[in-house]
């Protein structure tokens, strides 16, 4: 296999991506193929995820009951854990999501015989720079948007929960493969998998993969439902007009970052964690940064000069 310079990979990834077509169009083929594909690879896709997080959630939950050795009952030591009370909880929880990734290369591989990197952009792989824009420009504007929702009113005491220095450690190191995960598997994989069935429909992919991304997210009430699925839509609305994940993970993460750090500073992480309910007002602020964000990044993705679909085949 290595003097013919092909991998394990090129064994499986024998599909060429067609050229000249969108993001979202990246898994296009033989149509009925490409649709009996998609249907196996959404369901496999979540079906591994449930059995694979739960099982990497556990087996992380007993080995945190091996090495710290809280004390108590186990059964409690994981409920602890599911609700983030320490910072073992959100390390368990945030590597137990981050089997997305695995899982969304391994459906794109194994199901579509495809290259998993061109869940990254259709040049394929990041395009870092524009990433690393598109959080800078996520931090400013999501900040600047907080600032001003709470402009006139008292900021709430700054009053640091137990262990947070410990917590802050955990959420710079997993937080952005959380939420890189999710963006993998909800703008990338099931996008892509969804405009396969509905080929004429351009923002099919969008709309189903931002539903299925608010549903995952549990109970909920209705605001906070709808701000996680016009998250979703915006997000989807980014990977197709931009052709990448890139500004969809740099706002995920920069949220994410600040939602946790700034919890642990005023209140708790687990209150955060806990979270089921938001005001209308609240969300029509986060649409509000989230939309500007959304016009901001697809400007600068044109300054930039990114290629939105993929390279002409000859």
């Amino acid at each position: 296999m290595a003097a013919s310079g092909r991998s394990w990979v090129d064994a499986f990834a024998n599909e060429a991506t067609p050229g000249g077509v969108r993001y979202d169009q990246i898994l296009t083929g033989a149509a009925d193929q490409q649709k009996l594909r998609s249907v196996v690879g959404i369901l496999t896709g979540v079906l591994l995820f449930f059995f694979g997080a739960s099982l990497v959630s556990q087996l992380l939950g007993g080995l945190g009951w091996l090495l710290l050795s809280p004390g108590g009952d186990f059964a409690d030591w994981l409920r602890a854990l599911s609700r983030f009370d320490n910072p073992w909880g959100m390390l368990s929880g945030h590597l137990a999501l981050a089997t997305l990734i695995p899982i969304s290369f391994g459906v794109v591989l194994f199901v579509h015989h495809r290259r998993p990197r061109w869940l990254g952009s259709v040049r394929p792989w990041f395009r870092w720079r524009y990433l690393l824009l598109s959080m800078l420009l996520a931090l400013v504007l999501f900040n600047l948007v907080l600032f001003v929702q709470h402009l006139g009113a008292s900021f709430p005491t700054l009053q640091p929960q137990a262990d947070y220095w410990v917590f802050l450690v955990v959420i710079l190191l997993t937080s952005p493969l959380q939420a890189a995960a999710e963006e993998f598997f909800f703008r990338g994989y099931l996008l892509q998998a969804f405009q396969t069935l509905v080929p004429r429909t351009p923002w099919f992919g969008v709309v189903c993969s931002a539903l299925l991304f608010a549903l995952f997210h549990g109970t909920q009430n209705l605001p906070l439902f709808l701000d996680r699925f016009a998250f979703g839509l915006l997000a989807g609305a980014l990977v197709v007009r931009t052709g990448g994940l890139e500004a969809a993970i740099g706002a995920h993460v920069v949220n994410n970052l600040m939602a946790f750090s700034y919890a642990g500073l005023y209140s708790t992480i687990a209150e955060v964690k806990a979270t089921q309910t938001i005001g209308w007002i609240d969300l029509v602020w986060d649409l509000a940064g989230f939309g500007l964000f959304t016009v901001l990044a697809i400007l600068l993705g044109r300054r930039l000069r990114l290629d939105v679909t993929t390279p002409a085949r000859p």
